[in-house]
Formats: structure tokens, C-alpha cells, sequence
């Protein structure tokens, strides 16, 4: 009977052990994901948190420059509207690689892996999306 009880107290031990492992992993690679809109009514309340939020990058807003950590990238994200109308965005720093889809003038849709802080989005990761339908190029 002893050695019944140990190994049942080692089995609870265990499992404990994974379950809490399990908890704290999920906990820190978990992440919002907002569209620019819902990000915009409640970004002080997400001030710090990991989050993704989608936007469209502003036309000339963005300005790149290479240093030694990578090419810094900052630029502003606003609503996917893009009808002309100036709307609220908010402003993102970046360094790393730029994606190949990523347009110098502006206009991609974007999606911005990181956190918030001091008004700022300091991006770790920036995906492009691909445009949700196709627009052949104009004929010249």
C-alpha cells in the first residue's frame, strides 16, 4: 500500500508540474488581434500587452533607414477605408527585415506584432496581407 501512494503522489506531482507548464507557455505567447478600429477605442487599457492589430500603412507616412541592428522602419497604420478622408492612426517603429510585399509609399495592408507604449506601436514582427481581391495594372 506505501508504494501505491508514492507512485500517486509522484503521478499528482507530475501532472501538476505539466499543467502548470502548459498554463505559464500558453499565457506568454498568447496575443490579441484587433482590427486598427477596435485597437484605436481601447489602446491605453492594452498599454504594454502583447497584441496583433491590422491596418493599412498610411500613404507617405513611412520613412526607412539602415542601421546596424537592421533597417528601421516607422510609419503610421489607420482604417482600411483608404477614402481619402484624414482618420486617427497610430504610429509604428520597427527593425528588422522589411517584407518583400511591403510598399515604400504606403498603402499595404498590414498586420503589427508587438506592444503599445508612449503613443507608440513598437512592432517585433510585420506581416504584409495579400489584397482581398485582385486589381489588374492600368493599361498604359
Amino acid at each position: 500500500m506505501n508504494r501505491k501512494k508514492r507512485f500517486l503522489v509522484g503521478a499528482l506531482i507530475l501532472a501538476g508540474a505539466v499543467a502548470y507548464l502548459m498554463y505559464t507557455g500558453v499565457r506568454q505567447t498568447a496575443v490579441y488581434y484587433l482590427t486598427i478600429e477596435e485597437f484605436l477605442t481601447k489602446k491605453e487599457a492594452l498599454a504594454n500587452e502583447g497584441l496583433r492589430v491590422a491596418g493599412r500603412v498610411q500613404l507617405g507616412s513611412v520613412t526607412k533607414k539602415m542601421t546596424s541592428s537592421g533597417e528601421e522602419l516607422n510609419f503610421r497604420i489607420g482604417d482600411f477605408k483608404g477614402d481619402g478622408a484624414p482618420a486617427e492612426s497610430v504610429p509604428v517603429h520597427f527593425v528588422g527585415v522589411t517584407p518583400d510585399m511591403f510598399k515604400a509609399e504606403g498603402g499595404s495592408d498590414v498586420i503589427i506584432e508587438g506592444k503599445y507604449r508612449e503613443g507608440t506601436l513598437y512592432a517585433q514582427n510585420v506581416l504584409t496581407s495579400c489584397p482581398s481581391k485582385y486589381e489588374a495594372a492600368a493599361a498604359k
